[in-house]
């Protein structure tokens, strides 16, 4: 119902003034075409979560390598981001050719239920939802260590806050959600800017880090310095000391820089026509910045030795700004600017799975393998049971995990480069199975993108399985399990609706008798209006039946009951002293519709108030006897609700 066909004299619900209050009026399904977005807003929105993990990819391999080879481990930092970044470029082709062929949302998850079939597909669906979860708890927490960072390096009052970690963390996750239940186009005008504004900041950065570096005028770290992570030994072992473990767990960790590769692809709906071309350029734009700003960070972590500390404040990339920019008042301002921005794209990078994951968990409800109420826009037309379902569980995940980011890194990349496993050999069958111009290119590319992900969650899931990553492994199977668990009672509802007599058939009547039984808990109202109704029907028979918990108030109710002259219906008493009123109820209506010819009606008299308190002081016994005996063989049950607060009114205005 629109505004303008609203029952005149009637007010709107508190529930829904109060939604239209902090979201907004609500959004005619009309304006979707109206709510999508341009490449340079799409950019920002989708590839924050992207471009925001330069900010600590990096800091997370030199967690790994310095407390095993010391000092080496910033020259060694330089080949495994190497390795990473041909990782990407290998990706970036992989997810071109996605989003170009598949332009509904939904990513690596299309791509698999397509060419690999619905069940496999849940691996990518289970894979993209507990990504999407992680990154919102790992942004958020990165962000802000950013701030804390900043309250470190700058000194005098503001240190010691690192025990705000965790509330700060917690209500910038309120913030998002809020932000994308008001809707797509103002979360889009609302986190767009904070991605060129990083991408400004860092690379100003890099260019002076660079120009003093060419002048020898770059100052290194205090390696030494009290909190940091505790250097190695070079002496054994081989490469510096390190062993092929390790550069395996510090290649795993620099895997956290390309999560957020796949959202673009997974939110390819949000983007104008033509959808697939936008998303590609999109893309391409988004990898080529990644790629800069995660060589630009690593190589200045390699020059200026700006190393992790064990709580993660100050981080690496407040450190080097802190080095580029040197103390003078100049310097200062280039550190705030880079720690506010990098603050503010790591919370809006946390905004990239509130536009992909209630799109993704939709597309999964579709399929039916979620539950359906995931496929219902909301108030101001975003998807808001997914994305209060993304808030709740990313919020569980911070409060378990103390917003640490080294602990929430563990549970990171396995999510996202399954999905990226999923996608490559998805496309790699896709292309087998035609005969296209480029096709052994085409193949060649997915198929290897396809191998080496499979490999990164290999690599991952053994070096840090004690780390958290077997939480991760636990939860994969198990979610797989349960969507498919869901689809099966889908299908198995479908079979049983049709397995049921055609409609022309169960028209027909197939009972000589009706009953109606109105059950009587009060003498009020609510009563004689279902008496009422009741012989509005036609039935055969009307019966007024007490259920007697409680003998002495069943005697005054049918004392009071008689001595009325309202209804010439008879009150029956049921007498049930153990309490159990579903039972006897039950039986009851076993033994009117025993004989099989005859239907029976029950109608619950239910008193429903406007009030929230009303609501909360009268329990909802109709509707628990509803369901309790709905499933009872020839019989319908009905709630028949009596509004309070209309009679009332109706009642005063009779008055005046």
């Amino acid at each position: 119902m629109s505004a303008n066909d609203r029952v005149p004299g009637r007010a709107e619900p508190l529930g829904y003034r109060l939604k239209s209050l902090l979201l907004g009026p609500p959004l005619a399904t009309a304006r979707m075409r109206q709510e999508r977005l341009g490449n340079r807003t799409a950019l920002g929105v989708l590839a924050s979560d992207c471009i925001s993990s330069s900010a600590y990819g990096s800091e997370e391999m030199l967690r790994v390598l310095v407390p095993v080879v010391g000092a080496a481990a910033f020259t060694l930092l330089m080949p495994v981001t190497g390795a990473i970044l041909c990782v990407l470029v290998l990706l970036t082709l992989c997810y071109s050719d996605v989003v170009m062929i598949y332009t509904r949302a939904g990513g690596s998850y299309v791509v698999a239920r397509e060419n690999l079939g619905p069940d496999i597909a849940q691996v990518a669906a289970v894979a993209l939802l507990v990504d999407y979860v992680v990154t919102v708890a790992v942004q958020v927490s990165a962000g802000t260590n950013a701030i804390i960072s900043l309250a470190h390096l700058t000194g005098g009052g503001w240190t010691g806050l690192d025990h705000l970690q965790l509330p700060v963390s917690v209500g910038v996750v309120g913030i998002l959600a809020y932000g994308n239940l008001r809707g797509l186009r103002e979360a889009g005008r609302m986190f767009a800017a904070p991605a060129y504004l990083f991408i400004g900041a860092v690379g100003l950065m890099l260019a002076v880090g660079v120009g003093r570096w060419a002048f020898g005028d770059l100052p290194h770290a205090d390696v030494h310095a009290a909190g940091a992570v505790p250097l190695g030994t070079q002496g054994n072992g081989w490469l510096y000391g390190a062993s092929l473990f390790m550069v395996l767990r510090a290649f795993a960790n620099g895997g956290s820089s390309l999560t957020g590769l796949e959202a673009i692809s997974n939110g390819i709906s949000v983007f104008r026509e033509p959808q697939g071309r936008n998303a590609r350029r999109t893309l391409i734009a988004m990898s080529c910045a990644l790629g800069v700003l995660v060589l630009g960070v690593s190589g200045l972590a390699h020059l200026t030795h700006a190393i992790p500390y064990v709580d993660g404040t100050p981080t690496v990339l407040a450190q080097e700004a802190h080095l580029v920019f040197g103390s003078s008042w100049a310097g200062w301002a280039g550190l705030v600017l880079v720690q506010l921005a990098t603050a503010l794209i790591l919370y809006t990078g946390a905004n990239t799975p509130f536009t992909g994951f209630p799109y993704l968990a939709s597309f999964v409800a579709e399929d039916q393998f979620l539950p359906r109420q995931l496929t219902r826009r909301g108030h101001r037309l975003a998807f808001s049971n997914g994305i209060i379902t993304l808030s709740v569980v990313a919020l569980a995940l911070l409060l378990v995990t103390d917003a640490s980011v080294d602990r929430l890194v563990a549970l990171y990349a396995i999510g996202v480069f399954t999905a990226f496993t999923m996608a490559g050999a998805g496309l790699t069958v896709y292309h087998l199975r035609r005969r296209e111009r480029g096709r052994i290119w085409k193949v060649a590319v997915n198929a290897s993108a396809a191998v080496v992900s499979a490999a990164v969650v290999l690599i991952f899931a053994v070096t840090k399985f004690t780390e958290g990553a077997w939480l991760v492994v636990v939860v994969f199977p198990l979610g797989v399990w349960t969507l498919i668990r869901i689809n099966r009672e889908y299908r198995a509802e479908a079979t049983a609706l049709h397995s049921l007599p055609p409609a022309e058939e169960s028209d027909r009547a197939h009972w000589r008798r009706h009953i109606v039984l109105v059950l009587v808990d009060a003498f009020d109202p609510a009563v004689f209006q279902a008496l009422r109704y009741a012989h509005e029907v036609r039935p055969d028979e009307v019966r007024a039946v007490h259920v007697a918990v409680d003998r002495p108030r069943a005697e005054r109710l049918t004392a009071r009951w008689q001595a009325t002259d309202a209804t010439d219906v008879s009150l029956e008493l049921v007498d049930c002293p153990d309490r159990r009123v579903v039972r006897a109820l039950t039986e009851l209506v076993s033994a009117t519709t025993a004989d099989g010819d005859t239907a029976l009606t029950l109608l619950l008299p239910r008193r429903a108030y406007p009030s929230l308190l009303g609501r909360l002081l009268h329990r909802g016994t109709a509707e628990r006897l509803a369901h309790a005996l709905g499933s009872l063989a020839a019989v319908a049950v009905t709630v028949l609700p009596y509004a309070v607060g209309e009679a009332r009114r109706a009642d005063e205005g009779s008055v005046g």
